[in-house]
């Protein structure tokens, strides 16, 4: 029998150099959790920018706002080092006494109730592990809201919002690139929902679209292809994904580096993710993806796994 404490939350920012955002983005996450049982703890990875004066104004106004410096250690590797900060964060928190944990970016721009409507759907499906919202972000040119286009089956990486019960079963993320698509699976292997709605209410802006880095929008979906190789995604599902990605802003050159990346990282013989038998079930959920859809394959393995979940 699974008990919850009273819906308290602990959301955990990795944040560098944000000093051009973070004014604007943290003032509206108090706006969002003021008068509720939350707790904002920040973790500045080292910012060479004036990142850590504002958090110390903000720590000072609000109580509910812990910050944590790490010293720079001169290079921030994208993707596990961001886990990396946030583990810095997690492991100073008593999460026993939260009921829910949130991994949270600070280029975001999120709706009024974002939070308040997570708890909400989680409370109606105790079987949801995580969620999400849907990322857009802006066209620079035209100005038009644009999907990042994440499949419902993940919650997305720059709001990982988690039942602490279900992060802990899981063992939490991997350190390692690809983090926040392996953990979505190992969610439907042990029995839990994964999910993300596409609703105005949860629909958010990311400044940094999916897929950019320091270097460029193009290396880092070169990457995310890495990543895609580095979790054990078959050939076959990659090229249908990266194709799919040819349809949508950047369109074929963003599918295109997708593809290269897995393919490139094929070809170096590079490292795959050691968990062989989680590798097995993504590659026989993908294989189900191709067959008969990615929305009635994930309906068919959830309600299949529901026998798993009960036995936790």
């Amino acid at each position: 029998m699974r008990k919850y404490i009273k819906n308290k939350l602990s959301v955990i920012i990795p944040t560098y150099n944000e000093d051009k955002n973070i004014t604007s983005l943290i003032t509206e996450i108090v706006n969002h959790i003021k008068d509720k049982d939350y707790e904002i703890l920040i973790v500045d990875d080292g910012s060479t920018d004036e990142t850590p004066d504002i958090l110390s104004d903000y720590a000072e106004k609000y109580p509910f706002i812990k910050i944590i410096t790490r010293e720079n250690r001169g290079h921030r590797s994208v993707g596990p080092g961001v886990i990396e900060a946030f583990y810095h964060g997690y492991d100073q928190v008593d999460v026993s006494q939260f009921d829910y944990v949130c991994k949270f970016d600070l280029d975001l721009d999120l709706p009024p109730k974002y939070f308040e409507i997570l708890i909400e759907r989680m409370q109606q499906n105790p079987r949801i592990g995580t969620c999400s919202g849907k990322a857009y972000f802006r066209d620079i040119k035209t100005g038009e809201l644009i999907s990042e286009k994440c499949g419902d089956e993940m919650s997305v990486g720059m709001t990982k919002f988690y039942r602490r019960t279900c992060f802990e079963s899981i063992g939490g993320f991997v350190r390692q690139v690809m983090w926040d698509g392996i953990d979505c699976h190992k969610c439907r292997q042990l029995g839990w929902i994964a999910v993300s709605w596409d609703e105005p209410d949860l629909q958010f802006i990311h400044l940094r679209p999916m897929g950019s880095s320091q270097q460029g929008i193009f290396t880092g979906r070169m990457r995310h292809g890495f990543g895609q190789y580095f979790m054990g995604t078959g050939l076959t599902y990659m090229t249908a994904s990266s194709i799919f990605r040819m349809l949508h802003p950047p369109y074929f050159l963003g599918g295109a580096a997708m593809w290269w990346g897995y393919v490139k990282s094929m070809l170096q013989r590079k490292p795959r993710f050691g968990d062989k038998e989680l590798v097995k079930f993504i590659n026989h959920y993908q294989w189900q993806c191709l067959l008969k859809g990615k929305k009635r394959a994930t309906e068919e393995l959830n309600h299949q796994q529901a026998v798993i979940w009960k036995n936790i």
